[in-house]
């Protein structure tokens, strides 16, 4: 058990003990010669999951996302993404760094991006002065833990098609969004060309994602984890975890989700803060200080006194709080008596 209550990330989970002797036995082999049989396995699993014909292993979510941009792109092309999202805000620029391509932003006027936003967007001209629209970025759950709307998905699996555009799908919390909506992830998945799945965000595993889609564009894909020195050897020892992530870890979120529930709801007691509950569906919680001069760096200090962990939101005007499997309602309460605690200091 962790001797802390940490709110900041659901990526702070550890391994759970059926995932430490997993790894501890996998079979293993070099997968830099495709010889590793438990990565097999997991790309396999993790591909079908997502209704996909093949998917490649890498370190982390960010590396995903890089390779898919490269694979998808040419030098000088445009994307077509939302500002607030994880490619744009917080993979260090790998986008003009690595796939030397711009991106064309959106500020969604509502929660979520819309179709008529993304074809607003689409550059219909042939004019050579222009860049190509090469790719269309969607991630779900957002950044602000909410999902896109399934339907939005399938007008935009249509909107693809007419323009020809590829759909590349930061699923990062693609289960999360799957469980929100009491839907398969396939069925979100299959309005996308390729998609990211994270194995260390909300399912346990130490490390490592998957980036799947077609036979041919994996293939392609794999060359590009080379070019940027993410292909390991005897990776099975982390593809183990990946395996047992997928394979217990996907039914039990939607309890993550009754907990941020529960803690946004324990939080609306205090006037000094503002809880919007009705935009909790996964596993964030959000809340902000009425008074915009509050010390966020004594914050996060008094409840590090506390034994909990908390980060500001990104406008730092008040906390983003993540349920994970770690966090349970006790936690919870005990979290909500040390914000009483702060709040009656300050």
């Amino acid at each position: 058990m962790m001797n802390f209550i940490d709110f900041r990330s659901d990526s702070v989970t550890w391994p759970t003990e059926e995932m430490r002797a997993a790894m501890q036995q996998a079979l293993v082999g070099d997968d830099a010669f495709g010889e590793d049989p438990t990565t097999a396995e997991l790309e396999s699993y993790g591909a079908s999951l997502v209704g996909k014909e093949a998917a490649v292993f890498v370190p982390s979510g960010t590396f995903a996302n890089q390779i898919a941009l490269i694979t998808h792109c040419n030098r000088g092309d445009e994307i077509i993404i939302d500002d607030r999202s994880h490619i744009v805000q917080f993979e260090s620029g790998g986008a003009a760094a690595l796939a030397n391509v711009q991106f064309r932003t959106i500020e969604p006027k509502g929660n979520a991006v819309t179709t008529e936003e993304i074809i607003s967007k689409i550059r219909k001209s042939e004019n050579s002065t222009e860049p190509k629209t090469a790719l269309i970025c969607i991630e779900d759950t957002m950044l602000n833990g909410n999902t896109i709307p399934l339907e939005t998905m399938r007008e935009l699996r249509y909107l693809s098609s007419r323009y020809h555009v590829p759909v590349h799908l930061d699923g990062a919390r693609l289960f999360n969004a799957a469980a929100a909506q009491n839907v398969s992830a396939a069925e979100i998945a299959q309005n996308a060309d390729s998609v990211m799945i994270s194995l260390s965000k909300g399912l346990c595993a130490p490390a490592g994602a998957l980036l799947c889609s077609s036979k041919s564009f994996i293939d392609k894909a794999r060359a590009k984890r080379s070019l940027l020195g993410g292909t390991m050897h005897q990776s099975g020892v982390l593809a183990a975890a990946g395996l047992v992530a997928l394979k217990t870890m996907r039914q039990r979120l939607s309890q993550d989700h009754e907990t941020a529930f529960y803690l946004a709801n324990s939080l609306t007691q205090f006037s000094e803060l503002q809880i919007d509950i009705t935009s909790v569906e996964t596993n964030m919680v959000y809340c902000k200080f009425n008074d915009e001069n509050f010390e966020s760096e004594s914050l996060c200090d008094f409840f590090k006194s506390r034994n909990i962990l908390v980060q500001l939101n990104p406008q730092e005007d008040g906390l983003r709080l993540m349920t994970h499997r770690w966090i349970n309602r006790q936690d919870v309460d005990t979290f909500v008596k040390a914000m009483e605690d702060f709040l009656k200091a300050n």
